[in-house]
């Protein structure tokens, strides 16, 4: 008898044994093709956002750190964008690294997770390592997205609000869900995959003090951990049956003061038949997506200031549960140091869309930094609770500039691009793609990728993986 299936019939019940029989009993045709098209869009957007991030010191870096750790002995998997290869785990944390690197991918609204990133590092790493056909990929990935989601919003916030980094943790569970199902397990072992990731998953917000890069690694460790856990359930190893609910179990302990707030049952509520990873948005602004409402606004103002420099003041109006991350403390955020810190800007972000009316990866290089305009004019922002805001369903924002004259223009956006009935198809992230892609490759490799990417589900892995290594 499987040792899981042992105890008490609790554990059959348990959310972790439900998801485990979801992920195991699930197959390409029962997920709906409008789903299965979505998925293909925001796989080619992650890969396209982990391609650009190599143009970025951070990416060498981790990569060499990953390059050390394997030794001579290398490894086989593909590290989108560039010509090394690594173990398993090293090349899905090196993945996990580039595809949330720049904070450029999706989001889950509701959520507040950037679930692709808590999947496809795992997916596609795996997935080659096995030498697994795209539409067993496209499964397991499609199968994590709903876990990743699900935690996120069971959680209702929570994990931000007790300092975790929320991606940062439920890329453990939905790893070893993502893994587990490449790996052909049982639902009792995947059941168990997860429990074993219940003692791996982690990820401080302290990023936030000073810009840090610990952000853009806890999706990739995510990775090996929920290979890892995958890999030990296959063989046996026993993890506990209830990881997400009870005393000790995620939402309790990491929730904190926050966790008689969590709905465990949204764990597994419509599960197989509402597909919420539909739902995630696409980022049209490689910046937090709390502030993506307001950067709307800000963008339209940009056109009716007749002259920037008679701009007396800005209020900005956000979520108020998003402030202490985008807003506070304010002095520093008024004065981001480095790039990362500019993206958890409100001030910065606002500022530079008033000035110069966009917001994209040009934005946030060493000049823009340093450019007089933008810093003194975050020194004339404030940043305040949005009283009309749609948050958590949409990330609303407003703007309201003075002007020396006395007079005042204010814009206010309730469902920012990319979310909802303004998502992204597939001939704008086709777009956001080939441009990101474009600071990898030349013009007819990122083509080729993006064709490649989007016929990922009729595939070798392998084949897909080729399209995305360097030459």
């Amino acid at each position: 008898m499987d040792a899981i299936a042992q105890g008490t019939g609790a554990a059959e019940a348990a959310p972790a044994r439900r998801i485990a029989e979801f992920a195991a009993g699930l197959d390409y045709d029962a997920i709906p093709e409008p789903v299965r098209a979505r998925a293909r869009i925001q796989i080619l957007d992650g890969l396209g956002v982990g391609l650009a991030a190599n143009a970025y010191p951070f990416a060498g870096r981790a990569v060499a750190g990953l390059v050390a750790l394997a030794g001579t002995e290398g490894g086989d998997c593909t590290v989108i964008g560039r010509a090394e290869r690594l173990p398993v785990r090293d090349a899905a944390l090196a993945n996990g690294i580039l595809v949330h690197g720049l904070d450029f991918d999706d989001t889950h609204l509701a959520s507040i997770v950037h679930a692709t990133a808590a999947c496809l590092p795992c997916a596609l790493s795996l997935g080659e390592a096995l030498d697994a056909h795209g539409r067993d990929l496209l499964v397991a990935y499609a199968a994590g997205m709903e876990v990743a989601i699900r935690i996120g919003a069971a959680a209702k916030g929570g994990f931000h609000h007790a300092g975790f980094h929320a991606t940062g943790i439920v890329s453990h569970f939905s790893s070893a869900v993502v893994a587990g199902k490449l790996l052909g397990l049982t639902a009792e072992r995947i059941a168990a995959a997860q429990g074993i990731v219940s003692s791996t998953a982690g990820g401080l917000q302290v990023f936030l003090e000073d810009g840090a890069w610990t952000k853009r690694f806890h999706p990739g460790w995510g990775a090996v951990a929920g290979i890892t856990a995958a890999r030990l359930a296959q063989h046996g190893f026993v993890g506990p049956a209830r990881p997400y609910e009870g005393r000790f179990g995620l939402f309790e302990t990491h929730l904190q003061a926050h966790a008689g707030e969590a709905e465990v049952a949204r764990l597994t509520e419509g599960l197989g038949t509402r597909w919420l990873l539909a739902e995630s948005a696409i980022k049209p602004y490689p910046v937090c997506h709390f502030v993506h409402g307001a950067a709307d606004a800000a963008i339209a103002l940009h056109a009716e200031i007749p002259d920037p420099a008679a701009i007396a003041a800005v209020r900005v109006l956000i979520p108020g549960p998003t402030l202490p991350i985008v807003a506070e403390p304010a002095a520093e955020k008024a004065r981001p140091g480095t790039d990362y810190a500019a993206k958890f800007s409100a001030p910065f972000v606002i500022a530079t869309c008033l000035l110069r009316g966009r917001f994209g990866l040009q934005e946030l290089a060493p000049e823009a930094l340093r450019d007089p305009r933008i810093l003194a004019l975050c020194a004339r922002t404030r940043c305040e609770a949005d009283p009309d805001t749609a948050f958590p369903a949409y990330f609303s924002g407003g703007v309201e500039v003075e002007l020396a004259d006395g007079r005042r223009l204010r814009r206010h956006v309730r469902v920012n691009s990319g979310a909802g009935e303004r998502a992204l198809d597939e001939a704008a992230a086709s777009a956001k793609f080939l441009a990101a892609a474009g600071m990898a490759f030349d013009a007819a490799r990122a083509e080729r990728a993006r064709q490649a990417i989007l016929a990922i589900d009729r595939a070798p892995v392998r084949e897909t993986a080729r399209a995305l290594a360097a030459r």
